[in-house]
């Protein structure tokens, strides 16, 4: 009998030890925006390299993505801006319920840009001037006499912006911010361009847009008159050459639940270490502007990256597994 049953628990740890293994899982929370999933298209690559399992993404506004991640409803979010983004964490739970990781990118910029042609024609350098009818009046597209800005989305951190320099500059008289749905405003300003109308309007760095109107040759960033932020951000926004952009510059974090990071450290190893240039990210959503923009492709663009830069991934892919 103990032969039998000793024979029998052998079995059953043999049975157990050869059993393969439950996978991971990891559950993403994004924007939804198209630009925005190349990013999560190359994560998910890895954590599938590590034996994750991706879920289907959540997505939502940056408040409730915030929310979620500290609540534990999503693993992690791959576009957490700081310090843009600090009144968002906070409010999320802060350091006691989510972990940054990173940074991914550094000193991602974001400025106010009218069209080159206005700027040089008219002398116009800075965003004080808006408060000059004649100026402003060159970015009326309603009629009511105030400079038509396109702006950001009610929710993201930089309509939070925005709408501290109206107040902060004294400009609420004289600009009308534009809110809504953001690509859908550019593309209607990106039409007024061609048609060699006078644009203004606010993006940032990584984004398809800084390669279609492009910095120096199609439009001119304007000097904020001083630094001047929302509570919780760093006011100093002057860059070393003495230009002053109004936003502050910014790095870009895979924030994470805690308890996922706590749980998994081959997947924080990976998200630790991982880094897509800012010019790496502006061309690859460029070519999903330009039409590669179905989700075989959008896999294809991160595919193409990882290929670009396979040496440094199969070395963080090797370290990630070691932990």
């Amino acid at each position: 009998m103990k032969t039998i049953l000793r024979g029998t628990v052998a079995a059953v740890l043999a049975c157990a030890f050869a059993a393969p293994s439950v996978a991971q899982e990891a559950t993403a929370m994004s924007t939804g925006r198209t630009d925005h999933q190349l990013i999560y298209e190359v994560i998910e690559e890895g954590l599938s390299a590590l034996g994750y399992k991706n879920n289907e993404m959540l997505t939502g506004a940056y408040p409730a993505i915030h929310l979620s991640i500290g609540q534990g409803d999503a693993d992690y979010t791959a576009v957490h801006w700081k310090p843009l983004h600090n009144e968002f964490f906070e409010n999320g739970g802060g350091d006691e319920a989510m972990v940054r990781v990173g940074p991914m990118y550094t000193n991602a910029m974001q400025a106010y840009f009218i069209d080159k042609a206005t700027a040089d024609k008219h002398s116009i350098t800075g965003l004080e001037q808006m408060k000059q009818p004649e100026i402003k009046a060159l970015f009326d597209t309603n009629g009511d006499g105030m400079a038509n800005l396109t702006g950001c989305n009610p929710g993201w951190g930089c309509e939070k912006v925005i709408e501290h320099h109206l107040d902060a500059y004294k400009l609420r008289d004289h600009i009308n911010h534009d809110k809504g749905a953001y690509f859908a405003l550019m593309a209607d300003t990106i039409e007024r361009f061609k048609a060699g109308q006078p644009i203004f309007y606010t993006t940032w760095a990584p984004n398809w847009i800084m390669g279609t109107l492009k910095d120096g040759e199609d439009v001119v960033w304007l000097n904020a008159p001083f630094s001047s932020l929302p509570g919780g951000q760093d006011s100093n926004t002057e860059w070393p050459d003495g230009r002053n952009p109004g936003f502050g510059s910014n790095d870009n974090y895979v924030l994470v639940n805690k308890g996922f990071a706590e749980a998994n450290p081959k997947a924080m190893a990976f998200l630790e270490g991982l880094r897509i240039p800012v010019a790496d990210l502006s061309g690859m959503m460029t070519r999903m502007n330009n039409g590669e923009d179905s989700p075989e492709q959008l896999e294809q663009i991160a595919k193409d990256w990882i290929g670009a830069n396979q040496a440094e991934w199969d070395a963080l892919i090797a370290k990630a597994s070691a932990m």
